[in-house]
């Protein structure tokens, strides 16, 4: 049979005896232009990946399974072992924790990204990091109820009920499980996870990529240490903290700076922090058997026969007594299957020296040898000395951390609860409002402030002739097309779709902190008339029905952009859908909505005064706005559309002219686009930083129009203007304003999951 080197033998004249490379071998894009701005990012993990299809309803997938039979499968699983992993002390539940603790762990305020909401563990980078090590066990180990289940059980919601049913057969009390996860179906090649690098290719010691060189201001205890946005975690490659201490030099008090702005970073107070680390450290233990040199790379790298199974042991078996993780070695308490309160009694009760593990890690363990011992986790009858991290050492150590350990050492109960109630907040964080809330454990009836409560309807809504006569009475009230159209947008635009956060409902733009952003003063006056209209509404409504503020302003904003289409020669109707509520200061975390205070908002031309201060020259402004329409869910022509439009209604936070490229302002056109693709013009620096720009006329001179770099871009950019012109051409008009109104719809209704949504993706009510 004649092969293809056969054929290459025969001298084809055309040659190419030689392949050096196939789909996606570098250099890519990445390599050749590594400036570039990755547009492509937005359409991460899109239904071409989904091997569900979109018409596949997850939560209600979840819902219809037999919930208390897959609790009791995860618990029989839980007390059993296989000999290719065996179970520490015979209990799997220690190293679920560990697993599910890891994939919730990645959440960080700041962004709202990361978190256990998509299972992201399962793909690169998260699931190869240094402090994932062997959590891909984890995840085959439970490969069988996976199997069971199949679609109706999603990787995201797996890992974080085991964890939870994990803590329930060691007779711990849990505050409660919500479902709902969706998993992703593709790494996330976007999150940026901190500046550090290192070499997969080089490595000897795969803890090398735990390194901390550049996320950091000074050095721990100078008085302007400080970690970089958005970054939490305090190293590369890892989730919190490093145990060994910064540096890993055995420093509790530098641990306990460490992880105070880990855990804060990662929306965790003082207490909740101790709770979780004194809690999560009851129970198992460390692996530290094996040096990190012997062992193999993680599972992205590991080779095509490992199956994605990654850090090879090559002493003994690989596991059980010879098991390596982290490099620290032993336990933190005599019987490490059971909760109770020793994990804080040995901690307080003994003095610690420092030692070494078999690895060579730095690790803690009592100087009185008569101190208890901890059984071994495979070999009956032998024992070890406790063990301590100098993460551990540092709660007895800062006086903060200290106080609260004595609180709980004082009432077991109080933190039992304190601990509940930390880990259904670690394991729930980024899922949003309570609405998206699935199943019977799901605890709906509390309100906690860290789910940024919005009290439920309790009136009847206003029908169609209300809207109507609400949208008459707004125009005619003097306010703008484009003040009730900004103040719309900024209310709205507030949500963030990592961790559904923010957006209009609650009406939480007329409250601190929100109300005083500079990117929010054009607000302040309409939400005054605004007010003022609703209290006459619902002083004349019959029958107890009434409108809320969350609802007018977003009414406001839609009556606004149905008079732009008018004013450019189309009836449109923009879709309302009523519900919203609005929230108070007491059931607002000030601190917590702080962080969604936007550096970069390109949709209104706002760039924060410090941006260039604040990074360094390191990230563009159209890095952070795409980054914003990240946030936003938006795809490409979604981003591009929402912009031009957003012009055309002279959406500018400060009321400049920049980027407004028409002498129809407030006119719903496509002056826009057909501006920025115009060779009529040339676009010159107005200053030498290149922040803003001029459009002059190419014949005759004359500046027509000024611009910032998050107008420019849609021009610059190839995937953006392409998309662009697109709105730009003779029959652009039309399909511009039908998108436009589209997108817009979208934005009002990202925080709405009280009501349906059809395929279509606009919504009605549930």
């Amino acid at each position: 049979m004649e092969t293809y080197k056969d054929v290459l033998s025969g001298k084809c004249p055309f040659g190419g005896d030689r392949v050096g490379g196939a789909l996606a071998s570098p250099p890519t894009l990445e390599e050749w232009y590594p400036d570039r701005l990755r547009v492509e990012t937005l359409h991460q993990n899109g239904p071409q990946a989904n091997p569900l299809g979109a018409e596949f309803d997850y939560r209600a997938a979840f819902a219809a399974l037999d919930y208390d039979e897959l609790k009791r499968d995860i618990k029989q699983f839980l007390t059993s072992s296989v000999a290719w992993w065996p179970s520490d002390y015979g209990n799997y539940g220690p190293q679920m924790i560990r697993m599910a603790w890891h994939s919730a762990g990645t959440y960080r305020i700041a962004d709202g990204r990361g978190g256990a909401g998509q299972g992201l563990q399962r793909f690169a980078p998260i699931s190869s990091w240094w402090d994932n090590g062997n959590t891909d066990k984890s995840r085959r180990l439970l490969w069988p109820i996976k199997q069971k289940y199949g679609a109706a059980l999603s990787w995201a919601d797996l890992m974080v009920l085991t964890g939870t049913c994990a803590l329930e057969i060691m007779n711990f009390p849990t505050y409660g499980f919500a479902g709902g996860r969706e998993d992703a179906w593709e790494a996330d090649n976007a999150t940026y996870w901190g500046p550090e690098l290192w070499d997969p290719t080089n490595v000897k010691s795969f803890d090398e990529m735990v390194n901390r060189d550049k996320r950091w201001r000074g050095q721990n205890g100078d008085p302007d240490y400080d970690l970089e946005n958005p970054l939490a975690a305090s190293h590369q490659s890892l989730i919190y903290v490093n145990p060994e201490g910064p540096y890993a030099n055995g420093d509790p008090m530098g641990s306990a700076r460490d992880i105070r702005v880990t855990f804060t970073r990662m929306a965790m107070n003082d207490e909740e922090t101790v709770a979780l680390i004194a809690g999560g450290h009851a129970f198992g233990k460390s692996h530290g058997m094996v040096k990190a040199d012997k062992i193999g790379p993680p599972p992205e790298i590991a080779p095509i026969e490992a199956m994605g199974l990654g850090w090879h042991n090559p002493v003994g078996t690989g596991a059980a007594e010879n098991t390596m993780t982290n490099g620290i070695e032993g336990s933190w308490t005599p019987d490490p299957t059971t909760w109770d309160n020793s994990y804080l009694e040995n901690l307080f009760k003994h003095e610690w020296k420092q030692t070494r593990s078999p690895a060579g890690a730095l690790q803690w363990e009592p100087v009185d040898a008569d101190a208890p011992k901890t059984p071994d986790a495979h070999i009956p009858g032998k024992s070890h000395p406790l063990m301590m991290m100098t993460s551990d050492i540092a709660l007895k150590t800062d006086p903060v951390y200290r106080a609260i350990c004595e609180k709980f050492l004082s009432d077991f109960d109080y933190f039992t609860l304190q601990f509940s109630k930390a880990w259904y907040k670690l394991t729930h964080r980024d899922m949003g409002p309570k609405e998206r809330y699935v199943g019977p454990e799901t605890k709906i009836e509390d309100d906690l402030l860290w789910q940024d409560p919005i009290p439920p309807v309790d009136h009847p809504l206003v029908d169609e002739a209300d809207i109507a006569a609400l949208k008459a009475e707004i125009l005619a009230s003097g306010l703008s097309v484009s003040d009730l159209a900004f103040t719309a947008f900024a209310s709205a635009s507030t949500y963030r779709n990592s961790d559904k956060r923010g957006g209009a409902n609650g009406a939480r733009l007329a409250l601190a902190p929100q109300s005083g952003w500079t990117v929010n003063r054009r607000t302040l006056p309409v939400i005054e008339r605004l007010r003022a209209i609703m209290a006459d509404f619902n002083g004349k409504a019959s029958g107890g029905k009434k409108v809320s503020l969350a609802d007018l302003i977003v009414l406001g904003g839609c009556a606004a952009v149905e008079e732009a289409a008018k004013a450019a020669g189309a009836a449109t109707t923009v879709p309302f859908v009523p519900g919203r509520m609005d929230t108070t200061d007491a059931l607002t975390d000030a601190d917590s909505f702080e962080w969604l205070k936007p550096l970069v908002d390109g949709f209104r031309n706002y760039v924060d005064p410090s941006f260039a201060e604040i990074t360094r020259g390191r990230v563009s402004p159209e890095q952070v706005f795409l980054d914003k329409a990240n946030l936003l869910a938006l795809t490409a022509p979604e981003w591009v559309v929402l912009t031009g439009g957003l012009r055309a209604l002279d959406l500018n936070h400060d009321g400049s002219r920049h980027g407004i490229f028409t002498d129809r302002v407030g006119v719903l056109t496509n002056d826009f686009f057909t501006v920025l693709t115009s060779m009529d013009y040339e676009w010159k620096k107005a200053d030498e930083a290149g922040t803003t720009f001029t459009l002059d006329a190419r014949e005759g001179g004359g500046t027509t129009f000024t611009a910032t770099r998050c107008d420019l871009v849609f021009g610059s950019n190839a995937q953006l203007r392409a998309i662009t012109e697109i709105y730009a051409g003779s029959d652009g008009q039309d399909r511009f304003m039908r998108d436009f109104v589209k997108v817009w719809h979208k934005v009002m209704m990202l925080d709405r999951y009280d009501v349906k949504r059809n395929d279509a993706g606009m919504t009605k009510a549930a």
